[in-house]
């Protein structure tokens, strides 16, 4: 069987469909992943075969300062750039890849509207995966006319309840509980957990006091160059907490840019979190639904100071479901960083929250037990055809 995998945005639109795609090819499929060509290195050296689909990805050439996070901007800018012109960029190659490539089965992230919009037309069976974890990010108010907009331009049908995008398979590599009750998962969706990845050795400046917790702080790798002096903020107020805190600034900013740090304070452009998760004891971030899910994941209390994208929703279920805090990235000074870190190190109640969705996300199905679905829906394109 061909799978064909399709992502629009970075490293978080493309990371929860890897252990599918691993299953996958595991079992001798012929798997490949099409996305911007900035992303496509770590797939290949995952032995995924990769197509560049468009390089239009943007990087600031410096750091820029911050930018009050707005919802209204944010669901805008999914109209517009999800919706409207990424679509409109790429489903003319999307049309001749499929063509050439001629995938018995689609895997798509759920931002990716221009494979929806020609695996339809294709009659190609279509599997969505989930790449906001609270679920309120791509809703029906917010896209639900510009969807509507592409699929006319196209021929299609409308589809005012996303029946159309969700009638195969939905993939969810997020807790069920996690999700916004206002935003309930679609009736084809099956919920799965990312297999533990132990493979690599912790490096060996790795903190090997047990008598020190260890704080993992992260940004995500496309919120860093947009961030101002938030690594900085954070550091200063953490380091000044008696315990190891663990940074990693993403491939664009140079771990020299935040300065000289204390002894415990150790900054790395990137390190498989995957692989950190499991021995830290408390995350700090930006809120990303990959971060977000890797700590759930290992029953890890969260601080969450959001930037953009889907991570405000993020944080409000962080709260609302006991496992942690969020902080504003703008206002918030490095002594009250300091301090909700502490708060929450300490925190019995939100460690025993995080601990239940570690025992919810365990019992999970894995990757390797969606093979079925996978090829069975695969195998059905004969019968569309």
């Amino acid at each position: 069987m061909r799978v064909l995998f399709t992502f629009v945005g970075g490293t978080g639109h493309s990371e929860p469909m890897v252990p599918v795609a691993k299953s996958l090819l595991d079992v001798g499929h012929t798997v490949g992943f099409a996305g911007d060509q900035r992303y496509l290195s770590r797939l290949s050296q995952q032995g995924f075969d990769v197509i560049t689909a468009d390089s239009a990805a943007w990087v600031p050439e410096r750091r820029q300062a911050l930018v009050e996070p707005d919802q209204a901007h944010e669901d805008a800018a999914l109209q517009n750039h999800y919706v409207g012109e990424v679509p409109r960029r790429r489903i003319e190659t999307y049309q001749r890849l499929f063509a050439d490539w001629e995938p018995d089965l689609l895997v798509r992230d759920e931002a990716d509207f221009g494979a929806a919009i020609v695996a339809e037309q294709l009659a190609i069976p279509r599997v969505e995966v989930l790449i906001a974890a609270a679920g309120a990010t791509l809703r029906p108010e917010v896209i639900g006319h510009a969807w509507n907009r592409l699929r006319a331009a196209h021929d299609l049908p409308a589809d005012h309840d996303f029946g159309r995008l969700y009638e195969d398979l939905v993939l969810s590599p997020f807790p069920p509980r996690f999700r916004d009750p206002e935003y309930p998962l679609p009736r084809t969706a099956q919920s799965f957990r990312r297999p533990d990845e132990h493979k690599s050795e912790l490096p060996p400046w790795w903190p090997r006091d047990p008598d020190l917790l260890i704080i993992y702080v992260t940004l995500g790798t496309v919120f860093p160059l947009e961030s101002g002096d938030l690594f900085e903020r954070i550091l200063l107020g953490l380091g000044q907490l008696q315990a190891d805190v663990v940074t990693t600034v993403g491939p664009d900013l140079d771990p020299a840019a935040l300065g000289s740090q204390p002894d415990h304070v150790h900054v790395e452009q990137w390190l498989p979190q995957a692989q950190v998760m499991p021995h830290v004891d408390l995350v700090v971030s930006h809120g990303g639904s990959g971060t977000i899910s890797d700590a759930l994941q290992h029953g890890v209390p969260q601080l969450v100071v959001p930037l953009g994208a889907d991570q405000m929703h993020n944080a409000r279920r962080v709260e609302a479901l006991g496992i942690g805090h969020s902080l504003h990235p703008i206002t918030t000074t490095s002594e009250q960083f300091r301090d909700a870190a502490a708060s929450l190190i300490t925190d019995r109640c939100a460690r025993a929250a995080a601990a239940r969705f570690r025992a919810e996300i365990a019992a999970l199905p894995s990757p390797a037990q969606l093979l079925g679905s996978l090829e069975t829906l695969g195998l059905s394109r004969g019968l569309r055809s």
